[in-house]
Order: structure tokens, then sequence, then C-alpha cells
């Protein structure tokens, strides 16, 4: 069985004038992916995804990923990050390169489990027993400066018990949008916070040691990406655990990752797809970091990141691993998530399930894809 062809298909769907939302850093305007389409020799068709500018991410699928993947064997599949890196060098650890990576090996992925009968998942060694519980990933920074507690009151009504809001635009800001979420969720709830990055050090100890009252699950990017030290100077001053991984790439930036969080979020879009991601998932281990994937993505994306948390290994844990496994599952609007599948995700109700139909277990409605797609 060999690669006939790799087709990158940019996405994108314009948010309404007045309607953009976002974190502390900045605001998004449009809701975008890129899709990959992978068809082998004997038709076999295996899709992927990379969250990352669609268009940018598409060329560099043509022009850096391709020519190692064309003709190939889809089962050389956990080889192509390290082709990539000796054919590529240059850029091959460039962001847009990873997200251009992840979306053809998700594919790849989705070809092996079509050909093996089997849901991803159990071709990476997971028995899928795991339950999984979506957490509202809502509250967002708007640009019409939205009440968090509406949103998280719509979270809990669709039957949420756990929720992940927005903060990092100050300590007192934060302690607002916090305690609002607590008043409406209740004392049992978990809540977790997201700084995407905004603060320096010393202002995240601030936010954390303001926040403590607030009994959070765990505190999301509290600063830059790329300040390892300071997640250090972190780690060592707040109680509450510190969680990171959604804008870094590669095992390489994750291995020094893992030294200095508490949970690891992997992007599959992002971070390599499944063959990178397992090994993250391995070398976390290795700590005793818990791995609780990023999802941010459209429809074959968050497919793509369920069977990688029905993947995972519950080390230390054997049968009582306390606590449920999160899963975030985003609350805003997003057609390329909603009606990029057939049959659509409904994370309400407390529990999410993981497809067992063969490969992402998903079915791609091509309809869809064309009514968003992009010119190039």
């Amino acid at each position: 069985m060999q690669v006939r062809s790799v087709a990158a298909i940019p996405l994108s769907h314009p948010l309404e004038e007045g309607r953009s939302f976002g974190h502390a850093r900045g605001l998004a305007t449009a809701r975008s992916a890129t899709l990959v389409r992978v068809e082998t020799a004997d038709g076999t068709v295996g899709w992927g995804e990379a969250l990352a500018p669609p268009r940018s991410v598409a060329t560099v699928v043509d022009e850096v990923v391709c020519p190692h993947v064309e003709g190939r064997d889809p089962h050389e599949i956990e080889t192509l990050a390290e082709r990539l890196y000796a054919g590529a060098y240059h850029v091959a650890r460039g962001a847009l390169t990873q997200c251009a990576l992840s979306a053809v090996d998700i594919a790849l992925w989705d070809i092996l489990g079509k050909e093996a009968g089997e849901p991803i998942y159990r071709l990476l060694g997971g028995d899928g027993s795991r339950e999984i519980v979506p957490y509202a990933s809502t509250a967002y920074i708007t640009e019409w400066g939205e009440d968090p507690a509406e949103s998280i009151r719509e979270a809990v009504d669709e039957g949420f018990a756990a929720a992940k809001l927005k903060i990092g635009r100050s300590v007192e800001d934060d302690v607002e949008r916090v305690a609002a979420a607590r008043e409406v969720m209740g004392d049992d709830a978990r809540i977790m916070v997201d700084c995407n990055g905004n603060y320096r050090p010393k202002q995240a100890v601030r936010s954390a040691e303001a926040l403590a009252p607030y009994d959070l699950t765990w505190f999301e990017e509290p600063i830059p990406p790329e300040d390892f030290e300071g997640y250090r100077y972190l780690r060592e001053r707040v109680d509450v655990p510190i969680a990171a991984g959604e804008a870094h790439y590669s095992r390489f930036e994750f291995d020094r990752l893992l030294d200095v969080v508490d949970v690891v979020q992997p992007d599959l879009c992002r971070a390599g797809g499944f063959s990178e991601s397992r090994v993250i998932a391995k070398l976390a281990t290795t700590r005793n970091v818990a791995v609780r994937p990023h999802v941010w993505n459209a429809g074959v994306g968050v497919a793509a990141a369920l069977q990688y948390a029905a993947s995972l290994p519950a080390y230390p844990h054997v049968e009582n691993e306390p606590g449920p496994f999160l899963f975030e599952f985003d609350r805003s609007p997003n057609p390329l998530r909603d009606e990029l599948l057939e049959e659509p995700f409904d994370p309400t109700g407390g529990t999410l399930e993981v497809p067992s139909e063969p490969g992402l277990g998903v079915t791609v409605d091509e309809d869809a894809v064309e009514r968003y797609r992009v010119e190039r």
C-alpha cells in the first residue's frame, strides 16, 4: 500500500462583526483549520488536521512534508518526523512545519486504522475503557464584554461539571472572573484558568495566590511558552498545578517542558500528530506528569484528540485513578467542528464517547468541507 496523493485544504469561517473573542493576548476574528486528505493507491482515504494559519500551513504541507510521504507506505509513519528532521532540517523544527506534519501524521494513522479495522486508540495500545469527562472551555474575553457568569451558566445548563475560563488581564480581574464562575458552578465543580502566557512570573504568582481560595484544578499557561525558567520559578512557589503545552512543538520542546509543569497539554494538530504525541506521553510517565490534550480544533482534530486520550497510560495509577479524565471541549460556536462531521460530537450530559469505528472513527462531510474551503 502506497500513498498516492496528499491534498491540503485550508478552511475558514469569519466571525460576525462585533463578535470577536479570545484571550488576554488578543481576539480571534475567524475560526480556521487546515484539513489534509491522504489517499492510498487502493483508494483508502485518511483525514488529518492542522491548527495554524490555513493557507500558510497548506503551502508547507505541499512544499515540505509531501516529498517525504507521497509514494511511501503509510506503515512507515513513525519515522516520518525523523525523515523530516533529516531531509528538511533547516525548517523542520518550525511551528508551521510541525503543524503540517501533525495533519499528515493524523491522516496516515486514520488510514492504518481503517486498514486494520480498528480505532486508532487500539493501534496505540489503549483499551478504550477510560471514561472521558468533557469540560467546557468557555468564558472567553470578548469584544462585546460578555459577563463570564453568563457562559458558565450555559455550560452548567448543558450538564458540564467542569469548566475552564480565560484570565490574565490583571489580578483583580482574575479574581472577579473566577469568583463568578465558582458562584455559578458550586463548591464541587472543577475550575481551570488559562492566561495564554500573558503574565510575567511574579505577576503569575500573585494571581495564583489571589485565586487560591477558589480551589483551582490547574493554572494553564500563566507565562509565555518559551520561558522554561519562569515555569520552574512558578512551580516552586505556587500550590496549584501548572499546565502548559498548546504552544509547544515536538518531543524536543516537550522534553524540556515536562521538567517544569504538572500537566502537559499537547495539541494533536500542532505537536506532531499521534506519532510525536505518543512519544510525549511516554516521556511524561518518566516525570510522573499528567497528560491532558489541548483541544480547540475542528471536527477531525477533536476526533484525533479523543483517540489519543483513550490511548494514554494511567501511570502511576492502575485501577484507582483519582478524579475523572478531563477533556477540553470548546463551547464557542464553530461550524468547522459541528458541521464537518456527518455525526458531530455531543459533549453535553457529562460524558463524551470515544468513536470505536476504524481509524478516527468519524466520517467527514465533504460537502461541508467545500462550503468552508478558502482559495490559496
